[in-house]
């Protein structure tokens, strides 16, 4: 065990951040930790792999990201959701695969310049454990992790899925082409807008 600080010490800690962009400042305020997890989560056809990939193209401005797509794979809804958030601008900076397993995905970030922040969507697909998610953490403790779940309700899919929602940094639930924080990092009025016609439609009450 370290030694305690008190409060003025705990105040003078550096911590990793990074500035949030116009697009999501709405919804997670002007700066968030560089390190730890982000956990998104929503129901389908609510715009989350919209969401998640505004918020991996955000991240791309501060380093390399590596999206692990192993739930859409590269099927033509990826490839859509890629050219409508033109990920070809970022360059070298954003990489996608579509078969790491665990195991792989450790081995490749222990590897030098490997990527700052990694997409696992989605955690139920990657077949990714509660112990998974600690080791994660536990290895790579300077590295942000955005980890996206499917749902049961409004909740996430599985207990796994739930005990690292309630460990996360930032919790961000998708419902109606809009982003809620409900996290340590709230911006005003706490939410984004995805996609402003698909959320017009939703919260006007045409749910279809």
């Amino acid at each position: 065990m370290r030694r305690s600080l008190s409060a003025s010490q705990v105040l003078s800690v550096r911590n990793r951040t990074l500035p949030v962009s116009e697009e999501w400042r709405g919804c997670l305020g002007d700066e968030i930790a560089r390190e730890g997890v982000v956990f998104f989560w929503g129901g389908s056809g609510n715009g989350k792999s919209s969401a998640v990939m505004s918020f991996a193209k955000m991240l791309t401005a501060y380093g390399k990201v590596l999206y692990v797509s192993r739930e859409e794979k590269y099927a033509l809804s990826f490839q859509n959701t890629v050219a409508r958030f033109r990920m070809t601008e970022c360059g070298a900076r954003f990489q996608a695969c579509d078969d790491a397993t665990m195991e792989q995905l450790v081995e490749r970030l222990g590897r030098q310049k490997s990527p700052d922040f990694v997409v696992i969507d989605s955690v139920q697909v990657m077949a990714m454990t509660y112990r998974d998610f600690l080791d994660l953490k536990q290895r790579f403790p300077r590295k942000l992790f955005v980890l996206v779940s499917q749902v049961d309700g409004k909740q996430p899919a599985g207990r796994p899925a739930r005990r690292m929602m309630y460990d996360a940094d930032l919790k961000i639930w998708v419902e109606g082409h809009t982003a809620f924080s409900k996290g340590r990092f709230i911006g005003d009025p706490g939410n984004v807008v995805i996609w402003q016609e698909g959320a017009d439609r939703y919260w006007k009450g045409d749910r279809q």
